[in-house]
């Protein structure tokens, strides 16, 4: 079982990430990655309020933690900072789809290679 990537968990690691980072945008999600940390990858995770009440949002970011282990678990490249940023489609997208659109985002955003 593949272990889960360090997390972000401060709002300035946030915020700095959205900042500088790139993003790559899917119908289930929005990407917000930042290269040269120096450090292993991390990764955030967020979702807003207009998603609906805690028990969406905390589904959503569920779905999505679950993903990005399954996606970076062990071969995660170091050095960059990820923000995982749940929208109304995370939730009600089968999984399989929101695997590979992670994946697609993850590829425009140069964190993957092709």
């Amino acid at each position: 079982m593949a272990a889960s990537p360090p997390r972000l968990k401060r709002r300035r690691e946030f915020l700095r990430v959205a900042g500088k980072g790139s993003r790559a945008a899917r119908p289930t999600l929005l990407l917000q990655a930042l290269p040269g940390t120096g450090a292993p990858l991390r990764v955030g995770f967020t979702a807003t309020k207009k998603l609906g009440n805690a028990v969406v949002r905390n589904r959503t970011k569920r779905r999505l933690r679950e993903a990005a282990r399954l996606t970076l678990g062990a071969g995660a490249p170091a050095g960059w900072d990820l923000v995982l940023v749940g929208r109304e489609g995370t939730r009600k997208r089968r999984f399989d789809q929101l695997l590979a659109d992670l994946r697609g985002a993850l590829r425009q955003a140069g964190v993957l290679q092709p």
